[in-house]
């Protein structure tokens, strides 16, 4: 929003007054940050118990005149932007969508904009949920807590209860390496030793697998014994692995998916490649896939399935990538809209399962996950990840192993801090897919891209290959006077030509991003040009033309 909208807002905010989704503050400097993670909490809680998208919070208003009086509350814009980091690390995985300054002519201020607890999922601060009695920071009531956890757990495959399920059920490793993991996601808040010293029965409370002690069906997909998977038939709670190629094999893997998807990587065939920088002798080793990348979308395969559909998730290898396919569409929005826009989804398929997942550090549930597999592709030169919704209920991601345009991994290596959207849209380039008009002209002014739409390609600038420099000459375009003056050449030699003559002359020599049509339509308006300014004329008729040159 720029600073118009920023006021209508402001203005909107303040004649509605407080409510229990908008809290003002003066918001001086020494605000605390344990203060700061309340408000989220009970904001976002109370939004999603009203029905709102949003909450905010708004530092420099005086709630009692209800006036601008401005805030000197974090002035740097890096240290405001940490606001999000702290408050993640409170929260556990939750954080305010955006922080806007508002530079209003009574004094600054700083607006908050919090989203609403996805259903299903209460916001906790270090522990804690929070809600608002009228203008009061208050503990969220246990009514209103049993309220949004209710919310799914009619409809959530992954929040009901396992009829005959125990503690025994539960795989000795799978629960040590949760313990383990959840430690490293709440080092803040937990010490190893204390989380050593609570009962598995304990620890699964906090870890939220269970529901008031008994097991879930979340509880048996990532910790489970695989003997005990029978309970939940007839699911058949599986990730399929196959090898597809010039060799043929498949895996099927169970629970516990907390240590299984890991066994899933350790099947694929992961070689080291070599990519090798322009101008330089020593080439970047990469792995053909990298673990992050791989576990991020398939943990999130197992976390957004729709297990009411009695599908397993499927990873194929083939030579050059993996294609991971889980059923259930795209179930918040579209991946593009995570990767460029910071989405935050407000809704989930498995809330139960998802929030579990979240508290073993096996995803996180702000929409980070797809960045940040975009991310890492990127920083291995590597094309980015496709997704396919094209098959009803079905989202198929591939990543890839391999480079598809060098000059495209070359261009990453020497251009580091390329915008986000530029990466994406040369990704495109490189496996001629289409872009916008606008996307072209923005790679073109800077010097990114050639040729002529649809026929468009990396610039030859980046590329250091042979094949790369012989490819840059067969598809880059001479100007015009260069084909002007091979035409002159050739009448003063032979005296005259036929526009079959021309054509056979100059087709070769132009650029291979022009297709046949626009080749024969370059050569017309060549020899009207040379005919207007007065160098040769026509002897001939129009339909059988004879090109000579002026006296």
């Amino acid at each position: 929003m720029d600073q118009t909208d920023l006021s209508a807002l402001l203005d909107q905010l303040i004649s509605n007054w407080e409510s229990e989704v908008v809290e003002f503050k003066r918001g001086r400097d020494g605000f605390q940050s344990s203060d700061l993670g309340k408000y989220v909490s009970a904001l976002a809680n109370e939004a999603n118990l009203r029905g709102r998208d949003r909450a905010w919070l708004v530092f420099g208003v005086d709630d009692k005149t209800r006036s601008v009086v401005g805030t000197s509350y974090k002035e740097t814009p890096a240290h405001l932007q940490a606001d999000k980091m702290q408050i993640i690390n409170g929260t556990g995985s939750f954080t305010v969508r955006d922080i806007y300054v508002l530079n209003h002519k009574d004094g600054r201020v700083v607006l908050f904009e919090i989203p609403a607890a996805p259903r299903g999922m209460p916001i906790n601060w270090n522990g804690h949920y929070y809600g608002r009695a009228n203008e009061s920071l208050v503990a969220l009531g246990q009514d209103k807590l049993d309220e949004i956890r209710s919310q799914t757990l009619a409809t959530d495959w992954t929040a009901q209860l396992v009829e005959g399920a125990t503690l025994a059920d539960l795989d000795p490793q799978a629960l040590k390496v949760a313990r383990e993991r959840f430690v490293a996601k709440h080092a803040n808040r937990f010490s190893s030793e204390e989380v050593v010293g609570w009962s598995d029965a304990a620890f699964l409370k906090r870890a939220k697998l269970t529901q008031d002690g008994a097991i879930t069906r979340a509880t048996l997909l990532l910790l489970g014994k695989p003997e005990s998977a029978w309970r939940l038939n007839p699911h058949p709670v599986e990730i399929t692995w196959k090898l597809e190629g010039e060799e043929r094999a498949y895996e099927h893997f169970g629970p516990p998916f907390l240590l299984t998807s890991s066994q899933v990587f350790a099947r694929i065939r992961n070689i080291q490649l070599r990519l090798l920088p322009e101008n330089e002798l020593l080439a970047h080793e990469v792995a053909k896939y990298d673990q992050k990348v791989v576990l991020e979308a398939l943990h999130n395969c197992i976390a957004h399935q729709d297990y009411a559909r009695l599908a397993r998730v499927v990873v194929t290898e083939r030579p050059d990538r993996l294609i991971l396919d889980n059923e259930g569409g795209f179930f918040e929005g579209q991946p593009e809209d995570y990767v460029l826009h910071d989405r935050v989804p407000r809704r989930y398929r498995n809330p139960f399962l998802t929030q579990a997942m979240t508290e073993l550090n096996m995803i996180d549930h702000m929409g980070y996950g797809i960045q940040d597999i975009y991310r890492r592709q990127r920083q291995r030169f590597f094309p980015l990840p496709d997704y396919d919704l094209s098959e009803p209920h079905v989202v198929r991601l591939t990543i890839h192993g391999r480079v598809v345009d060098p000059a495209y991994s070359q261009l990453l290596m020497q251009q580091t801090g390329l915008p986000l959207a530029d990466v994406l849209a040369l990704d495109r380039v490189q496996k001629q897919l289409p872009i916008t008009d606008e996307a072209v002209r923005h790679l073109r002014r800077n010097h990114l891209i050639e040729g002529r739409k649809p026929n468009i390609f990396i610039s030859a600038s980046v590329a250091n290959a042979t094949s790369q420099k012989a490819r840059y000459i067969k598809t880059r375009a001479f100007d015009d006077h260069h084909y002007e003056e091979m035409i002159v050449g050739f009448l003063r030699e032979f005296g005259q030509a036929s526009r079959k003559e021309i054509d056979d002359l100059l087709r070769n020599k132009l650029s291979e991003v022009l297709d046949d049509s626009q080749k024969r339509n370059k050569i017309g308006n060549l020899l009207s040009s040379l005919r207007i300014k007065g160098r040769i004329y026509n002897a001939g008729s129009k339909a059988t033309p004879e090109w000579r040159l002026m006296d």
